[in-house]
């Protein structure tokens, strides 16, 4: 009965054009990068999918400090932090990452997590307790609304950035403990949160800020640490989840909070005291991807992505006024991802299967990831990209249209 039940449902999913398929890649993250096709042959695809925007995962010196990593460390850790898993690396890293934000965070402290999934559901299924509110914008991260669900608080949702929805929530709450949740870059439109705003609601209604910096750590801000550096932010309030497995090139995800809180989840967060510490090796790399991220390369490169950004949007602005009776729609996105909003599930993946076929990854995002009828391509940059990259995307683009408009 099981299997019967499951065919019907997967049935269902291939029916609405939902099926999602595992790819296979043959070489390392790049934008040049080899992946097995349906067909089970690996091809060169140019890829703009990856999370990868500095380019860093590639980079020669995390290669080496990884190898460094694991002559020194050897192997796994062994056992959870609060056993035996947590290492001199783990400190040294958490320790280089408080001094980070200790300018936005007084007596900033910072907690390490394997994932920022992980991370996400520490901070919220601990801190959301029976004395406690969220409010919740609407476009959050799975890894939070999860997070969200496994606590014991309510959870009241306000419209996509909309303060003044948000305003009345926090005005209207009898809350002891009011939690704003948001992401600073939203990962599928692209959009930053209007983080001054949503800090400023916190100060007036007693409220403390849950960001999750997962696409802005190593993006934004002059030395790379993320939308706090970004906007100028600073207070005890904030609580803010980044993730390393993005810009910093790596893998691994921490908590910055004010040390009473971070003393809190240490106590009560399931995923941080339940599940064994990450690579000691891995920790030990990503203090050569922080000195990358924040000196001349990581300037450099977060330069050359503003250049690229502009560039995509230019031409896939021109492309769409050409076609304005398609009614596709490029997101308003001064980042790295840049989602080009097609609108149907079937007429997406067509889109991203011609691409496909003239050697570009650039895979389709459907419902539930996404609204129903918002259906897109996730265009992501990085920094390893080249202006001839950005020219074939546009061409492929382009010719793709014209055939789907003679089919």
């Amino acid at each position: 009965m099981l299997h019967e039940h499951l065919t019907q449902k997967l049935d269902a999913i291939a029916q609405q054009h939902l099926t999602r398929v595992l790819r296979t890649a043959e070489s390392p993250t790049s934008p040049h990068q080899i992946v097995r096709s349906t067909n089970g042959v690996g091809q060169q695809r140019l890829m703009f999918c990856s999370n990868d925007y500095l380019g860093l995962a590639s980079h020669p010196r995390i290669a080496e400090a990884l190898a460094e990593g694991a002559q020194i460390w050897a192997g796994g850790s062994g056992a959870s932090h609060l056993i035996s898993g947590h290492t001199l690396a783990h400190e040294r890293l958490e320790d280089r990452l408080s001094s980070w934000f200790a300018p936005h965070i007084p007596q900033a402290r910072v907690l390490s997590f394997s994932t920022g999934y992980m991370a996400n559901l520490a901070v919220t299924s601990a801190l959301g307790d029976s004395e406690a509110e969220f409010f919740s914008d609407e476009l959050n991260h799975a890894s939070l609304i999860d997070g969200m669900r496994l606590a014991k608080a309510p959870v009241q949702r306000y419209g996509h950035a909309n303060v003044a929805e948000l305003r009345k929530l926090l005005a209207s709450s009898t809350a002891k403990i009011k939690l704003i949740v948001s992401d600073t870059i939203f990962s599928m439109d692209g959009d930053m949160g209007p983080l001054p705003e949503l800090l400023q609601l916190a100060q007036e209604h007693d409220a403390w800020l849950v960001l999750d910096d997962a696409h802005g750590f190593g993006v934004l801000g002059e030395r790379g640490r993320g939308a706090l550096e970004h906007f100028d932010l600073s207070s005890e309030r904030i609580i803010l989840v980044g993730t390393l497995g993005k810009a910093a090139g790596l893998s691994g995800a921490f908590v910055a909070a004010h040390e009473r809180v971070i003393a809190y989840l240490m106590q009560a967060a399931r995923t941080y005291i339940f599940t064994t510490a990450s690579l000691p090796a891995v920790c030990h790399a990503l203090l050569a991807s922080l000195d990358l991220l924040e000196g001349e390369v990581g300037q450099q490169r977060r330069r050359h992505l503003l250049a690229l950004q502009r560039q995509l949007r230019k031409g896939l602005g021109d492309l769409l006024d050409r076609n304005a009776h398609l009614g596709w729609q490029l997101a308003p996105s001064s980042t790295p991802v840049q989602p080009l909003i097609v609108g149907s599930n079937d007429a997406t993946m067509v889109l991203s299967s011609a691409l496909e076929a003239a050697g570009l990854r650039v895979p389709g995002i459907r419902p539930p990831t996404v609204p129903v009828g918002q259906a897109r391509l996730r265009i992501t940059l990085c920094a390893t990209h080249t202006a001839s990259d950005i020219d074939r995307l546009l061409d492929a683009v382009e010719a793709a249209v014209q055939r789907m408009e003679g089919a």
